[in-house]
């Protein structure tokens, strides 16, 4: 209970004494929003670096020369935990927003923060409104901003990490619709730090891999036309490289 402990105080003193950094902000902003963007960029992976820090999670990256430094992407993951978004977020090079559900946006400060680094809340229950979310995610991409979505929806609580749930096709169709390239990311043991033992926050091993960029305009038609689908069987397959590898550095 003392690292959940540390982590929600850290998180709320963040939240309390970062108001006059927001006004900052919002001041530069108003002038260059792009060097806004850098800043909250590095402010936010700075604070996420140092909750990790505080959990006990140990990273193991791979893949990180497929992340583009010059062309916004559509990041796509798995989703087991979450600290999913703080260990995905420490590994972007460029500004990159997530689609979070829009209960998030309700608590304050923490809206203001996810709106400065691009963060998109999405309506699950409002088809229109949902709607409008992907086509805000295209714009966003189109103007040079990443976006990272977790397709499954959900947490998944499978016992076997591969087994992923259906992917949205609606995700994907900001892949689509902006033309950009997609990074396929697997995630491995992250919900050791928190979800298995509730509500204890313990140390964890976790693996990440960034796969090699999906260009949807390379692909077979058949392929193009359902890649939720696609891009859902190369995350589980990587995943399933990532547990051989584990077991093998454990026998």
């Amino acid at each position: 209970m003392i690292k959940l402990a540390a982590v929600l105080i850290t998180v709320i003193a963040f939240l309390i004494f970062s108001i006059p950094v927001l006004i900052y902000e919002w001041a530069i902003g108003k002038k260059d929003p792009e060097k806004k963007g850098r800043h909250c960029l590095k402010i936010i992976q700075s604070v996420f670096r140092f909750l990790l820090k505080l959990s006990g999670t140990h990273i193991n990256v791979t893949g990180t020369e497929n992340i583009p430094e010059d062309e916004a992407v559509l990041f796509v993951g798995n989703h087991r935990s979450d600290f999913d978004i703080l260990i995905a977020y420490i590994f972007v090079k460029t500004e990159t927003g997530f689609i979070a559900k829009k209960e998030i946006g309700k608590v304050p400060l923490l809206k203001q923060w996810m709106e400065n680094i691009k963060c998109l809340f999405l309506d699950r229950q409002d088809v229109k409104k949902g709607m409008q979310t992907i086509v805000d995610a295209v714009n966003q991409i189109k103007s040079g901003i990443s976006v990272w979505v977790y397709p499954e929806g959900t947490r998944n609580k499978s016992e076997d990490p591969s087994e992923l749930m259906e992917f949205h096709e609606g995700s994907l169709k900001i892949a689509v619709k902006s033309k950009c390239k997609i990074i396929p990311v697997a995630m491995l043991g992250t919900d050791e730090i928190f979800e298995k033992h509730f509500p204890k926050v313990k140390s964890a091993d976790v693996m990440v891999r960034f796969g090699k960029p999906i260009v949807l305009d390379e692909l077979p038609q058949e392929v193009k036309k359902h890649p939720g689908k696609y891009t859902r069987e190369l995350i589980s397959d990587m995943l399933k490289e990532m547990q051989e590898e584990y077991r093998k550095e454990r026998d």
